[in-house]
């Protein structure tokens, strides 16, 4: 494999991970795809596949020193020596890391989302049983991993159990899915890139709004192919929630990831009994999505949910036991 050029954290690269016979583009990329195909479901956390793959540190490093600042080097991009420059920081800043990763998991949202959407349409109670499945084994895994054996710990784990159950009740049902809500969803989500164990699309149900940006991104994709054929309509309403999304994920990764790196530094026990905890409470959630879109609990239908449930615990079982100690 041909090594990126860089300096510093770029060095850390596990090569080992990354096969000779592809570019390290293509390697990180394709990590990236397992990412994002992990994080478009609830449950399942995009960071634990980046422990599993061997980048997870890197890209922590990576979005921690992400500097807004280095705009300003491109007033001198006419000259040679401005280009250079920029070209340095930007590898400084694993900028070309994080494009080849974030390419491979825009891929597999954009791709998965679409499949999922007509999943929730056509057969909700087994898709939210199969997301219970997720959230609900994540849950036990997680807790395997953390000590809530301190009065101090118990409370911050009920706060979390009971802040999410109310979260997803009525409160997540009435929280409208406006611009200023899709950015603040989009800053909370991404925190899940530095949070193994907890899923971006997880942080959206709890906020009610997964149904919906799965929809819109659905839409926005439509729209677009359709505009580059020359039709369709559509594109500006759908695109503004999908950019609106995006932008909030950026204000995010530098703002929010950056105060849970902090918590998790000073707080850690806590911070994740916390996190944890919320994944309890919100399995509220897909409970009463199950009973609304269920009309009659034959034995066909419980056997159903029951295997869809099942497969959802034994994925998330399986990734822990590929990873064995998730670094928690």
């Amino acid at each position: 494999m041909a090594e990126p050029e860089s300096s510093g954290t770029e060095q850390t690269v596990d090569t080992s991970r990354e096969a000779s016979v592809l570019p390290w583009w293509l390697s990180v990329y394709l990590k990236g795809a397992a990412m994002g195909a992990a994080d478009t479901v609830p449950g399942v956390s995009g960071g634990t596949v980046a422990l599993i793959v061997g980048v997870y540190e890197r890209l922590v490093t990576a979005i921690t020193e992400l500097d807004p600042l280095a705009v300003l080097l491109l007033g001198d991009v006419h000259t040679s020596a401005g280009r250079t420059a920029l070209v340095e920081r930007l590898r400084e800043m694993e900028v070309p890391f994080l494009l080849a990763l974030g390419g491979g998991i825009v891929t597999a949202v954009v791709t998965l989302s679409r499949v999922l959407e007509v999943l929730l349409e056509r057969h909700p109670a087994p898709t939210f049983a199969f997301f219970f499945g997720l959230i609900a084994a994540s849950a036990i895994v997680l807790y395997g991993e953390v000590d809530v054996g301190t009065p101090r710990r118990l409370a911050v784990a009920a706060i979390g159990v009971v802040a999410a159950f109310l979260l997803t009740g009525p409160i997540a049902a009435a929280l409208p899915s406006t611009l200023p809500v899709v950015f603040l969803a989009g800053a909370i989500a991404v925190t899940a890139m530095v949070l193994p164990g907890i899923s971006g699309s997880f942080l959206l149900l709890v906020l009610g709004q997964y149904e919906y940006m799965i929809t819109q991104l659905g839409d926005f994709v439509d729209a677009l192919l359709a505009a580059v054929t020359g039709g369709g309509s559509g594109l500006a309403a759908a695109g503004s929630v999908v950019v609106t999304f995006c932008a909030g994920a950026a204000v995010g990764l530098l703002t929010v990831a950056h105060v849970i790196r902090w918590a998790l530094d000073h707080y850690r026990a806590a911070t994740l009994t916390f996190l944890v905890s919320l994944m309890v409470g919100a399995l509220r959630l897909p409970a009463r999505e199950i009973t609304d879109a269920t009309t009659q609990f034959t034995p066909e239908t419980v056997a159903l949910l029951l295997v869809a449930g099942l497969v959802g615990a034994v994925l998330v079982l399986g990734l822990d036991h590929v990873t064995a100690d998730l670094g928690l």
